[in-house]
């Protein structure tokens, strides 16, 4: 028979039992904390051909997109960056990846588009086209794109003209216009076609500069002077378009005036650009994503026409230049930085 001391040890190691029974039911009841629930957000894959650095403002845009969809990074999703820095063979492996991790929706830029619709048939694709995604292949139609992708184009080679024409009015001396092509960009061809005819209308003597890596840009620039060029026109593309800040760095140590495709080419002190709101297409394209994962397929929805386009003068940096802005070139302008 147990003593009352013995007696009082086995309730209190029963009840003690008990307790840490009880503990352990609800622990495996109770959530995991934030990892489970970061776990069971939707995942948006972001496939780039430019650098983290380069392109923050449209990852951006395509951040605001999504929060008017209604999804705050964070709170009910969650995004995977990956990151080419300018080196296209990349994409193939990057695009793999963000399949293999099982993305919810999959955002390609245009270099990206090919490799993340070689790596899924199935993850709705997103994207920001810089040329014709029904040519490509990519959609069956703009209206009803049909598969698993859809999003939004902007005809970056079809503006060359016309941007040659702005940057003439500008600068109506000019004799030979440098122009620097990156020909990895598929619709560097068209712009360079484009440039090539307007050139011959003007009277304008082109020298085309290729520019696929950092070394090419370099040595552009170097060439410049030897190749006599009274102004610089800079094409279309991510690549170029990621390098605005070094490019109208360049430009201004040899006082060359310089027109570019975006309008960030021009706030970063570039004397004109002229082209497509980039930024509002990556807006666009997170607005979309947005809507897939909210249930719509992207075979539904219409890939979206980038019409609107903007000129935009940097008019301190065409006075450090010496130059004079005639007042219906400003008064046509979209903006005027000055």
């Amino acid at each position: 028979m147990l003593s009352s001391p013995q007696l009082r040890l086995g309730v209190t190691e029963m009840r003690r039992r008990e307790f840490l029974g009880l503990v352990v039911g609800v622990a495996a009841l109770w959530p995991s904390g934030g990892h489970a629930q970061q776990k069971a957000l939707p995942v948006v894959g972001f496939l780039n051909s430019a650098s983290a650095e380069g392109y923050a403002s449209m990852a951006s845009a395509f951040r605001q997109g999504l929060k008017e969809a209604g999804y705050v990074v964070g709170d009910n999703v969650a995004i995977e960056y990956r990151w080419a820095d300018n080196q296209y063979d990349r994409l193939p492996r990057l695009a793999a990846d963000l399949v293999s991790n099982q993305v919810t929706v999959l955002f390609a830029n245009s270099p990206s588009i090919a490799p993340a619709k070689a790596a899924t048939s199935t993850i709705p694709i997103t994207f920001l086209s810089g040329d014709d995604p029904v040519r490509l292949g990519f959609v069956a139609s703009l209206g009803r794109p049909g598969g698993n992708a859809t999003g939004v184009a902007i005809r970056s080679g079809e503006l060359g003209a016309k941007r040659l024409g702005l940057l003439h009015d500008l600068v109506p001396s000019a004799k030979i216009v440098a122009v620097l092509v990156n020909s990895d960009f598929g619709p560097s061809g068209s712009f360079k076609a484009d440039v090539e005819a307007a050139a011959r209308t003007r009277e304008l003597e082109i020298r085309l500069l290729q520019t696929n890596n950092a070394h090419e840009v370099d040595t552009a620039f170097a060439n410049l002077a030897q190749a006599r060029a009274d102004a610089l026109l800079v094409g279309p593309g991510p690549f170029l378009d990621s390098r605005r800040s070094w490019l109208v760095e360049l430009a201004a140590k040899i006082a060359i005036p310089a027109g570019y495709e975006t309008r960030a080419s021009a706030v970063a002190g570039g004397l004109v650009s002229y082209g497509a709101d980039v930024a509002d297409g990556y807006r666009q394209a997170g607005l979309y994503t947005g809507r897939i994962l909210m249930g719509d397929k992207p075979a539904d929805l219409p890939v979206l026409l980038a019409t609107k386009v903007e000129l935009v003068i940097n008019l301190k940096t065409a006075k450090a230049l010496a130059l004079k802005i005639s007042d219906q070139l400003l008064i046509s302008a979209d903006e005027v930085i000055d």
